[in-house]
This record gives structure tokens, sequence and C-alpha cells, in this order.
């Protein structure tokens, strides 16, 4: 799995609604990608329902929030209306996003992770925790604790901050 101060990989994924979305659309604006292992799941809808209603702190602090699993896009727009989610779901049904950020657990699912990738495309903190209600709990505190966007877009090049409290995890 990746850590800290890693480059987030580069993806491609097909939103709920059927558009493509890249990473590197988000380039210069925070993003917490969000992976889960099932959509309409009891555990997987507590998050997304949490990151759904915390969706306007995320977006006060100019955060972009991305949900991530290997449903199928069908799968994930009925969850996506059932659950009334403000951003996008990515269908990974190839798995190839999952992989690449080192979260395909047992069973062929993503595990729940959690990247906040910064504006340069860096790691910037990662939350791991099987639990679905702190998991989005220390996502936000997280957010609510690193510079503003427009600080991150002016360090491209240099080291992101490394992690801090429990929830970080560092190299």
């Amino acid at each position: 799995m990746l850590t800290v101060g890693d480059l987030a990989p580069e993806f491609e994924g097909r939103t709920s609604d059927g558009r493509h979305v890249r990473l590197s659309d988000f380039r210069g604006r925070t993003v917490v990608l969000y992976f889960y292992p099932k959509a309409s799941s009891p555990g997987c809808t507590r998050e997304s329902k949490q990151f759904a209603a915390h969706h306007p702190t995320f977006r006060s602090h100019q955060v972009e929030v991305v949900g991530v699993s290997v449903d199928s896009a069908v799968a994930q727009q009925r969850f996506k209306e059932t659950c009334a989610l403000p951003f996008p779901l990515l269908a990974d049904e190839s798995k190839e996003i999952s992989r690449a950020y080192g979260v395909l657990g047992a069973f062929g699912l993503a595990k729940r992770v959690t990247f906040i990738i910064d504006g340069t495309g860096r790691v910037a903190r990662i939350v791991d925790s099987f639990l679905p209600g702190p998991h989005v709990e220390q996502a936000l505190r997280l957010v609510e604790a690193m510079p503003a966007a427009a600080a991150w877009e002016s360090t491209a090049g240099s080291e992101p901050a490394s992690g801090t409290g429990d929830y970080s995890r560092s190299k």
C-alpha cells in the first residue's frame, strides 16, 4: 500500500453516471479518495452517508471527495441515488485502481482506506480503519488540520508535510 509522501498513482475510472474521471482532473485541489468494500452493504452505506453529511465541510476546505469500489457502474449509480451522495463514485470493475493503491483485499474487494491527496498529487494523509464510523471523522480531522488548498498548490516540487496524529501513516 502507498505511504505518506508517495506520488498518488494516476487513474482513470468511470463514474456511476458514466463519465470518465482521472486523478489529474483534480490537480491543484486536495482529494479525499476513499475506497470501500461493497456498495449498499451496511458499513459502506453508513460510511458513504457520513461522507455526504460532512461534504459541505470538506468543500469548505476546497476538498473533492471521490468514492471507489469494485462494484459495477450500475450498482454504484443505485448506491449513489439511494444514499443521495453529492460526489462521484468510481466503478473499479477491473480492480486496476484498487491494485494501484494497494487496497485490494480478500475476496477481491477493496479495503476501507482513505487517501488524502494534496494538490501536487502526493499522498498527504492516510486513514486505514476497518470501522466505517470513525473512518470519516478521522479523515475530516486530518483535512481540517492541513494547510489550505492554495498552500498545497504553491508547494509543487517540494516534499509534502508528513502525517500527524494517530490516523496518518508514514514511511
